[in-house]
């Protein structure tokens, strides 16, 4: 009699999985992005020079930031791997050198970003934007340490499959932010107006109610109760951190990579002038919004190809990539149309002034057109990084975005004189090569697992 097929090869099973785990942190990472949001729009309003130092500050400290978030998820395939596994006590050593090494990655992530405050003058940008943006930069990158540490208790989390409480956090700390916004940016309830400023500060408390929720979560869960009992600052294994560091790092260049190339856009746009800076930065903060979306089915695939991987379950493992790859296209698909028809109004909710918007529209166009490519690399991955394939990955994020994208952009918009549309037309080339890249590298790599499937 022939053996009933596994659950795991079910495109159904799979993507009622997926989606269980991505849901709360497709809304944790657009979280993330809401706390830019909110700070572009509150800015947005004081004019385009407050507008375009947002854009400015972020593209330096977006850097830094996306190499220690892409560093603290080197735990996530090894939390879910040993989860697989049944391995408690490999679990709770996980979340303790992972703290250690965030808290530290934090503050020299932070010292980085302020290096480059001495340079503003060095970087052909608007000067008015330059005399307006140290403050709000220095704060901004003082707010990565607390947000180091809330990674790091969140990654366990999310490796485990819990992901509803980190989700619930970052929203109510996005509240906080915009609440503080109001308050700080424009002067309410008799504090002072702060204007940029403001925006910073508001950031950086958010962030540190962040890491005081989800470490309390961490700390008094019962759920976490087996983790805790063999929780132990003192016993930091230097071979573990290693293994941490070698997914890790990695990881945040792979990161860096992709979203260098965009702040490399933004350097770009600054030698065009003021408005294109802030029209950029419009469109890059909307097409954050899918893009943080799209990363959360690529957590999802991380979680669910590791924990497979761990239980020895190839076709699962497959599965479990091919669903999540189906899944993105349909929700990227619906980005595109909005972004598409959605032009002229969306760019209105951050800013009044006529050029800025219409710059902006045709750069919502071209991120219609990239929201497919974005999100199969995405996902890409994240399915390749469950299997902590790790190596070949950064490679291909490095041509497809420094050897390719940000060239030809400069190519098309300087030389062919495309402006800021030429940029991005090579933006979206990257993406579309490193998505064909990434999906066949996974592919390949499911060919060469041992092929046991769990009954």
């Amino acid at each position: 009699m022939l053996a009933a097929q596994p659950t795991t090869t079910a495109f159904g099973w799979q993507a009622r999985r997926l989606l269980q785990i991505a849901l709360p942190v497709m809304l944790s990472y657009l979280g993330h992005v809401l706390v830019g949001t909110a700070d572009s729009m509150m800015v947005g309003q004081l004019g385009k020079v407050p507008l375009a130092a947002v854009s400015l500050a972020n593209s330096i400290v977006v850097l830094p930031m996306m190499f220690g978030l892409g560093l603290s998820y080197g735990l996530t395939p090894l939390v879910a791997s040993a989860d697989g596994q049944g391995n408690t006590r490999r679990i709770a050593k996980l979340l303790q050198h992972s703290l250690l090494i965030n808290l530290g990655a934090g503050v020299a992530l932070a010292g980085l970003s302020l290096l480059v405050l001495p340079f503003l003058d060095e970087m052909n940008q608007p000067p008015d934007v330059v005399a307006i943006v140290g403050p709000y930069l220095a704060i901004v990158a003082f707010s990565l340490v607390p947000l180091m540490l809330f990674q790091a208790f969140k990654q366990f989390a999310e490796g485990l499959g819990f992901t509803r409480k980190a989700m619930y956090i970052t929203l109510a700390a996005n509240g906080v932010n915009i609440f503080f916004n109001w308050v700080l940016i424009y002067g309410k309830l008799g504090f002072p107006a702060m204007g940029l400023e403001g925006a910073g500060w508001s950031t950086l408390f958010a962030r540190v109610m962040m890491v005081l929720g989800m470490g309390y979560y961490c700390y008094r869960s019962p759920r976490f109760a087996p983790y805790r009992a063999l929780f132990g600052l003192k016993r930091f294994k230097r071979k573990l951190s290693l293994r941490l560091m070698q997914l890790g790092i990695p990881m945040g260049l792979q990161f860096v990579f992709e979203v260098g190339a965009f702040s490399g856009a933004v350097i770009m746009a600054g030698w065009m002038g003021d408005t294109q800076q802030a029209a950029h930065q419009i469109a890059i903060n909307l097409a954050s919004m899918s893009y943080m979306i799209a990363s959360g089915i690529s957590a999802a695939a991380t979680v669910q190809v590791g924990n497979l991987l761990g239980r020895k379950d190839l076709p699962g493992v497959r599965m479990a990539g091919i669903t999540a790859t189906v899944l993105v296209l349909g929700l990227q698909t619906l980005f595109a149309f909005i972004f598409l028809f959605g032009r002229y109004l969306l760019p209105t909710f951050y800013i009044d002034n006529e050029q800025v918007i219409e710059v902006a529209a045709g750069l919502l166009v071209i991120a219609a057109f990239f929201q497919l490519s974005d999100g199969v690399q995405v996902v890409g991955l994240g399915a390749l990084r469950g299997m902590e394939d790790v190596r070949i990955p950064t490679w291909i994020t490095l041509f497809a975005y420094w050897v390719l994208a940000l060239p030809l952009g400069y190519v098309l918009g300087f030389v062919f004189d495309m402006g800021i549309n030429g940029v991005w037309w090579g933006l979206l080339t990257g993406l579309t090569v490193a998505a064909v890249l990434l999906a066949v590298r996974f592919w390949r790599k499911t060919q060469q697992l041992p092929q046991k499937v769990v009954q």
